[in-house]
C-alpha cells in the first residue's frame, strides 16, 4: 500500500492576508475595531486604532488602514471650502445641523449668518424654527416677527410649518401670524 501524502489545507485567508500569523490575527481585530469605530464616525478614535495597524506585519492591511486614515484625517479637519464663511453658506449649514438634531451647531452658524446678512428674512425665519424646536418661545417670537417684518410671506409659511408647534397655543403666536383676526374683533 502507498501512503497518500495528506496536503494540509490552505490556512484561512481574509483578502489574501494570512490569518496563521497570531501578529497579523492581532493586527485584523485592531483594524476590525478601528473599522466599527469609523463607521460609528468616531473619528479621533477610529485614526488612533488606525495609526496602531499601520505598524502591524501585514502590508495588505496596513494598505486598507491608510485609506481609512486618511479619510477619518478629512473628516476630522474639514478642508477650507466645507468652512462656510457667507452668509447663504453659514444658513445652509446651520439648516442642515438642525435637520440632523446638533442645535448647538446650527445655532452658532445661524447667529453667524444673520451678523452677516442681518436683512435676510430667511436666516431669521431658520432662527425662529430652532428656536421654537429647542423650546425658547420668546426668542423664536422675536426672530419669527422679523421674518415677517423683512417678508410677509413668512407670515403664511409659518402657519402650515410644523417646526412652529410648539408656539401654537401661544396667543402672541396667533396674533402675529393671524392680524386680520385681531382687526375684525
Amino acid at each position: 500500500m502507498k501512503k497518500k501524502l495528506l496536503v494540509p489545507p490552505p490556512p484561512p485567508q481574509r483578502g489574501g492576508v494570512e490569518l496563521v500569523d497570531p501578529r497579523v490575527q492581532a493586527q485584523l481585530k485592531v483594524y476590525d475595531e478601528a473599522l466599527a469605530l469609523f463607521h460609528q464616525q468616531k473619528f479621533a478614535r477610529a485614526k488612533q486604532e488606525l495609526e496602531k495597524v499601520l505598524e502591524g506585519p501585514s502590508k495588505e492591511l496596513a494598505d486598507r488602514a491608510r485609506v481609512h486614515l486618511r479619510i477619518a484625517v478629512q473628516r476630522m479637519n474639514p478642508p477650507a471650502e466645507q468652512n462656510p464663511r457667507s452668509a447663504e453658506e453659514l444658513y445652509q449649514r446651520g439648516v442642515a445641523m438642525m435637520n440632523i438634531g446638533r442645535w448647538d451647531d446650527a445655532r452658532e452658524s445661524l447667529i453667524k449668518a444673520r451678523k452677516a446678512a442681518p436683512k435676510a428674512d430667511h436666516i431669521h425665519y431658520a432662527l425662529a424654527a430652532l428656536d421654537c424646536l429647542t423650546g425658547e418661545a420668546d426668542s423664536a417670537m422675536a426672530n419669527l416677527k422679523v421674518a415677517i417684518e423683512l417678508r410677509s410671506e413668512n407670515r403664511y409659511h409659518a402657519r402650515n410649518d410644523e417646526d412652529f408647534a410648539f408656539l401654537q397655543e401661544d396667543p402672541r403666536f396667533t396674533e402675529l401670524l393671524y392680524p386680520e383676526k385681531e382687526g375684525g374683533a
